[in-house]
């Protein structure tokens, strides 16, 4: 069972990754810059959290891939399907945040970028489902696959996605103002209405 179950991780890795990557290749053919992370800012925090964060989601696919292949489920079967459905999850709700955003998704902060603030659909629950995304397929894959190194590297990589959410929400105060206030009083960071 755990080698079917590693299967499935790797098939879930690989469509969440198809999503991301296939976005940014449609995007780039409208002449839409997607990949905004840590590129072209003056060398401030935000520019430090988007590199570390860079870093941290990369190492982390790494991790991922490597533990798939090599590693034999440590934690018992119930918590590895429960991973499954996590990354099912993760996969679904990062597709259809991905397809709700439209021309508007970037990746990182989009300083320069007219953008429009996307409020409808699942971000009418949920101001990050993106992010909250990336936390589902982390903690399903760290489910099937358990090992020490990628539990540190899953913990680091969604610590900084948090600290990009909180520089993203002061960017998107300043770039749409009142109308962001009005909608972050409504909807909750992760999931929920306020």
């Amino acid at each position: 069972m755990g080698t079917y179950l590693n299967f499935i991780g790797l098939v879930i890795l690989a469509a969440f990754y198809a999503v991301y990557i296939g976005k940014m290749i449609l995007q780039k053919r409208k002449g839409i810059q997607t990949d905004q992370i840590a590129k072209g800012k003056q060398k401030t925090k935000v520019f430090y959290i988007e590199l570390a964060m860079k870093i941290a989601t990369y190492s982390v696919v790494a991790a991922e891939v490597v533990s798939l292949f090599l590693v034999s489920p440590h934690l018992p079967q119930t918590l590895a399907v429960i991973g499954v459905v996590l990354g099912v999850i993760g996969d679904i709700l990062f597709a259809v945040s991905v397809a709700t955003m439209k021309d508007s998704w970037r990746a990182g902060i989009a300083e320069n970028d007219k953008t429009e603030i996307i409020t409808g659909g699942i971000y009418s629950i949920s101001r990050n489902p993106a992010f909250l995304a990336f936390d589902c397929v982390y903690v399903g894959l760290l489910l099937i696959a358990f090992s020490w190194a990628l539990l540190a590297l899953s913990s680091f990589a969604m610590t900084m996605l948090h600290l990009q959410i909180l520089q993203e929400e002061k960017f998107l105060s300043k770039a749409f103002g009142e109308e962001y206030k009005a909608y972050k009083s409504k909807v909750r960071r992760y999931l929920g209405r306020k």
